[in-house]
């Protein structure tokens, strides 16, 4: 997806442009629910940054568990 993509995005560290790759809503909100409904622990919730590396890891990883092709020591 990355090298089809005409954006510069860096997936690999930036959960906002992983979510724009997978053209996902990627606003705030959006996120935050996202977070929500796989499953984020609640401390992480009240911190947007630890939300949001919790939500890079958990979407590479739930994009691996499905047959994604993706490295595993971005989500490990």
């Amino acid at each position: 997806l990355a090298a089809a993509n005409p954006q510069k995005l860096n997936w690999k560290v930036s959960i906002v442009d992983l979510l724009k790759l997978l053209d996902i809503d990627s606003s705030f909100g959006a996120r935050k629910d996202l977070a929500t409904e796989l499953g984020c622990p609640a401390e992480y919730m009240h911190d947007s940054a630890k939300m949001n590396v919790w939500l890079h890891k958990e979407v590479l990883r739930q994009i691996a568990e499905n047959g994604g092709n993706v490295p595993a020591e971005l989500y490990d």
